[in-house]
């Protein structure tokens, strides 16, 4: 089975080597179509072997989307932004699945790197080039509405999943949301997508979302409630859990706790696929720890290892819990996890410096402490002169 690497890009110079690079080996042909960049993406992409077409930019990432999907040639489609990266791991699974008779899309686990919320998402990037599969909504893209069109009328596909991370995704980090003037763009296109699709269940969570990041948190829970209500109808579960977890986000900003929880284990019942459901595992245990409800917290973020042994959040906030419960053996274990997966953690070193000192512990505590001062030297200079002068204060420098 032929493989296409499809991709429109406009401005990716700095990030277009990386995502390329990880896929050159892996697919038969890369498309890149190129929306009015002024730097060197298209160059580049020629560089690496890519074949660039050009397209007129018309504030419709849909419309750009399938005419790359035009100068498509291979059997299936792989579809990727310059700021994804697909992993190694996952190619062995991916040549199989495409190797098969039955599968009409594959969804792909992405994880968002350095994003502040929802570390996992599924996105629906791995297609047969059936002439019927179409992007719709100017802004996140899908094909999903066409691919259940094609469903009802040839009902012998099927839809599957790799499991595993497929994708690494930098976008969603704040830097790039900033540079990229990424807010302001998407609700622009959203808002007027929802303007004629009041009822779609997917722009209320998107946009909704967005509105309650920005500030907007009263518009935003109105969407979000909307879109519960027709989602629930439709039986859309993964499209309910993002609704769900981001009324719970809403209502934590607003310091409504008991309603946050409710929401929060409403996304977690929902039959989707666990890794997706570490958001809602972790927020909630942040939520219980802070009512006091120790042993409810140490159960959510106990299941968030269970899901990913290697959340490394997850391994931080148990250790915080066992910390806060007594128990500093385990939190002592917990916290050198969360540093064996994250060596620059500099808040896990603090903490396993307090811990160790309750404990006795003199020595190692001293060398948590110091290493956890020169990480935070490079990246938050006042919180080391701030532990340096209680380090001292406390006589232990």
């Amino acid at each position: 089975m032929k493989l296409s690497l499809c991709m429109i890009v406009k401005n990716e110079a700095a990030t277009l080597p990386k995502c390329l690079n990880s896929v050159r080996k892996v697919v038969d042909e890369m498309v890149v179509l190129d929306t009015g960049s002024i730097d060197r993406t298209p160059n580049i992409a020629q560089q690496l072997g890519a074949k660039v077409y050009h397209f007129k930019w018309s504030n419709d990432f849909s419309a750009a989307r399938n005419a790359a999907l035009k100068y498509v040639t291979g059997d299936w489609i792989l579809v990727l932004d310059a700021d994804e990266t697909l992993t190694p791991a996952i190619v062995p699974q991916l040549r199989e699945v495409i190797a098969r008779d039955e599968y009409l899309l594959i969804n792909l686990v992405r994880q968002e790197v350095g994003a502040e919320q929802s570390p996992y998402s599924l996105v629906s990037r791995l297609f047969r080039n059936h002439p019927d599969i179409r992007f719709d909504r100017p802004y996140h893209a899908l094909v999903d509405d066409s691919v259940s069109a094609i469903l009802t009328k040839e009902p012998h596909w099927q839809v599957g999943y790799l499991p595993g991370v497929a994708l690494l995704h930098t976008g969603y980090q704040k830097s790039a949301i900033a540079q990229n003037n990424k807010y302001a763009k998407a609700a622009t296109a959203m808002s007027g997508f929802l303007a004629t699709h009041p009822d779609d269940p997917y722009v209320c969570s998107k946009l909704g979302a967005l509105y309650v990041e920005t500030g907007k948190i009263s518009q935003g829970m109105e969407l979000l409630r909307h879109g519960i209500t027709v989602a629930v109808g439709e039986e859309n579960y993964d499209i309910l859990y993002e609704l769900h977890y981001h009324l719970g986000i809403a209502y934590s900003r607003l310091q409504k706790s008991p309603q946050a929880i409710s929401h929060y284990q409403a996304a977690i019942k929902l039959p989707i696929y666990p890794m997706l459901k570490l958001g809602a595992y972790n927020n909630l245990g942040n939520l219980l720890k802070a009512a006091g409800d120790f042993n409810g917290a140490k159960t959510a973020y106990a299941t968030t290892l269970k899901i990913d042994p290697s959340f490394v959040v997850g391994h931080y906030n148990l250790a915080m819990t066992f910390k806060a419960l007594g128990l500093f053996t385990d939190a002592i274990a917990y916290y050198q996890n969360a540093i064996a997966l994250n060596p620059n953690y500099a808040e896990a070193y603090q903490n396993l410096g307090v811990v160790l000192l309750k404990v006795g512990n003199h020595q190692d505590s001293l060398t948590a402490f110091r290493k956890a001062i020169a990480i935070h030297e490079r990246y938050n200079p006042e919180e080391a002169k701030r532990l340096r002068q209680g380090l001292r204060e406390m006589e232990l420098m």
